[in-house]
């Protein structure tokens, strides 16, 4: 059985959707030009925090979340997104969820080079994350 490694997804996603680097989303994060989503596993918002003001839509939700026609259609936790730009801890994640959003029709979606990392590393604000 030959399968593409999960690093070809992601190249290949990445040839495919808009990729920001850290400085850019910076930019755009201070001048409220963005909704920054943060796709990683509620135990990593736990243990690391988000970058503050972030919504948090679990990887394996987010289509789900995002889609007006399922039953699990978040429209109060969403309500108007602009510019959505996702990350996740690296920006892999993020990438192939990207990818997903544009399928799915959304215009103005990118993903951010170096995730999480690069965003704390450029001094966004982190906020804690409790446990509810």
């Amino acid at each position: 059985m030959n399968i593409k490694s999960s690093k070809e997804l992601v190249d290949e996603a990445n040839k495919t959707i808009k990729v920001m680097s850290s400085a850019e989303v910076k930019s755009a994060y201070e001048k409220g030009d963005i909704t920054l989503i943060d796709v990683r596993d509620v135990r990593e918002l736990w243990k690391e925090g988000a970058i503050k003001n972030s919504i948090h839509i679990p990887r394996g939700m987010l289509e789900f979340w995002l889609d007006p026609q399922s039953s699990y259609y978040q429209e109060k936790k969403i309500g108007d997104m602009k510019n959505i730009v996702l990350y996740c801890a690296l920006g892999f994640r993020s990438a192939l969820a990207t990818k997903a959003l544009k399928e799915m029709g959304f215009q103005n979606v990118a993903n951010v080079d170096g995730g999480f990392e690069s965003l704390k590393n450029i001094g966004l604000p982190v906020v804690k994350k409790e446990r509810k």
